[in-house]
């Protein structure tokens, strides 16, 4: 009767691992301090914001997100051109061995694209980072007030 029971709960120790979130694999990148700008209502697009920590990893790329806050997401980057800030869209971004990578307003960032409501400060919600080597990488990305990044506009309610 004893290894019977042991057995069973053994079985529910199993099952309930492989039922558990798969958040990152083993050697994926660190995620730190993921967060969005709130939005107001009415604006198409947002930005995201967050360091990848990739001191323990090997070379690695991020070449895609996903959000159910918004039709898609895309990798962004900002670039001073004739002195004009343009906004566009690259296939992926590298994470060197060793290095931190940080994406932030004025620089590389997630845009999302086609919000389904608008994003308010206190709010989180999940993004799915896709690495072309560690796999998926799942972080909960909390809005912050617009003017908690005061001073960094880079037109993400416009179009592109």
């Amino acid at each position: 009767m004893k290894l019977q029971s042991l057995i069973a709960g053994l079985a529910l120790v199993v099952a309930s691992a492989l039922c558990a979130p798969v958040h990152a694999q083993a050697g994926a990148p660190k995620i730190e301090h993921p967060y969005a700008r709130a939005t107001m209502p009415g604006q198409p697009n947002g930005g995201g914001y967050l360091k990848i920590d990739n001191a323990a990893g090997a070379a690695d790329r991020l070449v895609a997100a996903s959000a159910e806050v918004s039709k898609t997401v895309e990798l962004h980057t900002m670039k001073l051109d004739n002195n004009v800030m343009r906004m566009r869209q690259i296939d992926a971004i590298d994470v060197p061995a060793g290095q931190t990578v940080e994406l932030k307003p004025g620089g590389m960032h997630l845009m999302f694209i086609g919000l389904k409501a608008p994003l308010k400060a206190g709010d989180s919600f999940p993004v799915k980072l896709r690495f072309e080597k560690a796999g998926e990488v799942v972080v909960d990305v909390k809005v912050e007030a617009a003017a908690a990044a005061a001073g960094h506009s880079h037109g993400h309610g416009t179009k592109h």
